[in-house]
């Protein structure tokens, strides 16, 4: 269900909006009747950190030329 408020009821009734869109709703806010934002629920992801680890492979060395390589522009004796 999508409703529509301007910005000063937006402004006003902010608490009570943000309970209809975690309740599902889509909140239009308009502005001279123009729409120009929508609020709506946030969709979280899970990460999963070593997910694919199994799945992914490269090699270390490409990573500690680079790091060097980077360090080096910050510090010269950093960069071995």
């Amino acid at each position: 269900m999508t409703s529509t408020v301007n910005i000063h009821e937006a402004k006003t009734h902010l608490s009570r909006l943000l309970e209809r869109v975690r309740n599902g709703e889509v909140i239009t806010i308009a502005k001279a009747g123009e729409p120009i934002a929508e609020l709506r629920a946030v969709s979280r992801v899970d990460v999963r950190f070593g997910g694919m680890r199994s799945e992914i492979e490269y090699d270390d060395h490409e990573f500690v030329a680079a790091d060097a390589e980077i360090l080096g522009m910050y510090d010269e004796d950093l960069a071995r």
